[in-house]
């Protein structure tokens, strides 16, 4: 049989040297001047606080409300962004030093694909779990996040958070048992599933996420149909947000793989490759822009093309900030699967971002 994957035949050197360019010795790598940022998500505690102010006001107030990575890791973090020409990008939370890359356009994008598709291929070398229905898919992540209610990006501390999301195939009225900041609460149905929230692209269990298309042009239609979005917002853009927030979460690794070749179909889909995370941890990146809001997401990869977080800011002065203000970042600490909900797993994928993960 006649090998035909781009990274091993003629026609596909020049992408894979496209790819090697946005790889630097490790060494070389400076940490961040940030220190962790993402967001601080309480969607359920805060529903009340919207609901009377939207009855005051007649305004609904257009807040950052992202569910954590593991409860619904769709909605987890995603992180708007496109190599643009003259594009600004922002280093501080609030106009800080800021470099201009020149984007190639065309260019960029195929650089993206190729990426992408060194990162799907890293992907499957993942391990398969049998995860069961009684069983909780832990994550521990570091966010941190803006809250705009206020008609301002108001940025809330660095949150380090535990998950553990439960894998009831049925419709649940607890979805995850959350731990942050010495607290640990249950984050309850979506507002509306009044008999529980089921399975699917808002709570996605092991099981779900194994069971989607591989291939990318079909998940990348399964996508396109179910995924929610924003008022104003791209439906590209939408979908792209979705696949970050999946990715910072336990992924199978056929679905991972089959995402990472999705997201290199989407238009706007460029390489970042000065990214970094909510901890500072510095990679090779993958971004999009949503030029409506002037967001730019971005999700970051260790040398080892590994997903270790994401982050969002503003690429314009709008009102809620400068541009260059953070609004949301996370890293990704650490994942497995537990069999008791507020028990750490006995065993534990800890993110390092040194070139991968370390089992303990």
């Amino acid at each position: 049989m006649t090998d035909t994957h781009p990274s091993r035949t003629g026609a596909g050197r020049s992408e894979a040297d496209d790819v090697a360019r946005l790889l630097p010795p490790p060494p070389e790598w400076d940490l961040a001047p940030e220190r962790t940022l993402h967001h601080k998500e309480r969607l359920m505690r805060q529903i009340d606080d919207d609901t009377v102010r939207t009855a005051e006001t007649g305004t609904p107030a257009r807040r950052r409300v992202l569910r954590p990575a593991i409860v619904a890791p769709v909605a987890a973090l995603a992180l708007a962004g496109a190599l643009t020409a003259g594009l600004t990008l922002g280093g501080q939370d609030h106009g800080g030093t800021t470099r201009t890359l020149q984007a190639g356009g065309g260019a960029h994008a195929r650089q993206a694909s190729a990426l992408l598709g060194r990162i799907s291929d890293a992907a499957l070398d993942g391990r398969t779990l049998s995860v069961r229905d009684d069983q909780f898919v832990y994550v521990k992540s570091e966010d941190r996040g803006a809250d705009e209610t206020s008609g301002k990006a108001v940025m809330g501390p660095p949150v380090v958070r535990e998950s553990w999301a439960t894998q009831d195939p049925g419709r649940v009225k607890h979805i995850a048992l959350v731990r942050e900041d010495g607290e640990t609460y249950w984050t309850n149905a979506f507002l509306g599933d009044e008999g529980g929230t089921p399975v699917g692209i808002d709570r996605a269990t092991y099981k779900w996420l194994a069971a989607l298309p591989t291939d990318p042009d079909a998940l990348l239609k399964y996508l396109y149909a179910k995924t929610p979005e924003e008022e104003g917002q791209s439906r590209d853009q939408a979908v792209f947000e979705r696949i970050g927030g999946l990715a910072s979460g336990l992924l199978p690794p056929r679905t991972a793989a089959a995402l990472y070749r999705a997201a290199a179909r989407i238009p706007g889909v460029v390489t970042a490759p000065d990214a970094h995370d909510g901890k500072g941890r510095t990679g090779i990146g993958i971004a999009r822009e949503d030029k409506k809001y002037a967001e730019r997401s971005e999700w970051v990869f260790d040398k080892d093309l590994r997903f270790l977080g994401s982050r969002t800011y503003l690429t314009e002065d709008k009102p809620v900030g400068r541009e260059g203000t953070l609004l949301s970042s996370t890293a990704v600490l650490a994942m497995g699967v537990a069999d008791k909900a507020g028990v750490r797993p006995a065993e534990v994928t800890d993110v390092t971002g040194d070139g991968g993960a370390e089992e303990s």
